[in-house]
C-alpha cells in the first residue's frame, strides 16, 4: 500500500472520529446523524453529475450499500443512547476489519499477505485493548456496537465489489455518497414521522463541516479499496479509534488509562505492518 493510500486514509479516519464525537454530543443523534449526511450528499452531487454515472454492473452494490448504511446509522444511533464514545466506537469499528477481511476472502477471494494479515491482526488487538481501557458499556451500548460493526463490515465489502465493477472509482464513491445521503435522513422522517428544525450557530456550522468532511472521509476510502486490499483499507481506516480516543480524553474529558496507551501503540504497529504487506 502505497504512503499516500497510507496517509488520505489516515485523514479521512480522523474526519470520521470527529463526526461521530459530533454525532455523540448531539441533542438528537439520529436527527445530527441525518443532517450530516444530507449536506454531505449535496456537497457529492455536483461532483456526481460531473463525474457521470458508473458503470451499470456497480449499481446494484451502490444501491445495497446505501441500505446498509441506513442500517448503520440506526444501530450507532442506539449505541450512543446508552454509551459513550470512548466505550462504544472501539467495539463498532474494531469488529469490522476482521470482519472485512473475511467477507472479502469468502466473497472476492481475496486474501491479504502473511506482513498484511499480521497489520489486521494487531489493529484489531490494540482496539480490543483501547476498549479494555475504556468504561464499559452497559449491555443495550454493547449489542448496538456490535450489530454496528457488522453493518460496516457489511457495506465495505459490498463498496469493495461495486467499486471495481463501476470503471470510475470516483464516479462510484460520488454517487454512494449521493444516494445515501438522501436516503439516510429519508429514513429518519419516515421512521419519526418529522422534520425537526435545523440547527442553527455553531450547531450548525460543526453539522455543515462534518457533513463536507464526511463524505470527503468516506470518498476516500471506497477510492483506496480501488488501489489495495479490502481489508487493509478497513483496518488502517479503523485507527479513526486513535483520533476518537485523543478526542474523548482532550475534549470530551474521559479517562485515559494504561490499556488505551498500549492500544494505541499496537494499532500504530498494526499500521506499520499493513504499510508494508
Amino acid at each position: 500500500m502505497s504512503p499516500i493510500v497510507i496517509g488520505l486514509l489516515l485523514a479521512s479516519a480522523l474526519i470520521h472520529a470527529i463526526w461521530n464525537a459530533i454525532v455523540r454530543n448531539g441533542e438528537d443523534r439520529f436527527w445530527t446523524l441525518a443532517i450530516i449526511c444530507l449536506v454531505g450528499a449535496i456537497a457529492a452531487l455536483p461532483f456526481a453529475m460531473v463525474l457521470g454515472a458508473p458503470a451499470p454492473p456497480s449499481w446494484p452494490y451502490l444501491i445495497l450499500s446505501s441500505l446498509l448504511q441506513i442500517g448503520y446509522s440506526l444501530f450507532l444511533v442506539r449505541a450512543y443512547r446508552h454509551g459513550e464514545l470512548s466505550s462504544v466506537y472501539p467495539i463498532a469499528r474494531g469488529s469490522a476489519p476482521l470482519l472485512v477481511t473475511l467477507g472479502a476472502a469468502l466473497v472476492a477471494g481475496e486474501l491479504p499477505g502473511t506482513v498484511g494479515l499480521m497489520g489486521i491482526a494487531c489493529v484489531s488487538l490494540g482496539i480490543i485493548l483501547l476498549t479494555l481501557g475504556s468504561n464499559r458499556p452497559d449491555s443495550k451500548s454493547t449489542i448496538a456496537a456490535l450489530a454496528t460493526g457488522i453493518f460496516i463490515a457489511s457495506y465495505m465489502v459490498v463498496d469493495g465489489l461495486g467499486v471495481r465493477l463501476s470503471e470510475s472509482a470516483t464516479s462510484y464513491a460520488a454517487w454512494q455518497a449521493v444516494v445515501a445521503g438522501f436516503l439516510i435522513p429519508l429514513s429518519f422522517i419516515v421512521i419519526r414521522r418529522q422534520v425537526p428544525s435545523l440547527p442553527r450557530g455553531k450547531a450548525g456550522v460543526l453539522v455543515i463541516g462534518a457533513g463536507i468532511l464526511g463524505t470527503l472521509g468516506y470518498c476516500i476510502a471506497v477510492w483506496a479499496m480501488s488501489r489495495s486490499t479490502m481489508g487493509g483499507v478497513s483496518a488502517i481506516r479503523e485507527t479513526s479509534i486513535l483520533f476518537a480516543a485523543l478526542i474523548g480524553t482532550f475534549v470530551l474529558h474521559e479517562r485515559i488509562t494504561l490499556q488505551k496507551i498500549l492500544g494505541a501503540l499496537t494499532v500504530t504497529v498494526g499500521v506499520v505492518c499493513l504499510s508494508a504487506g
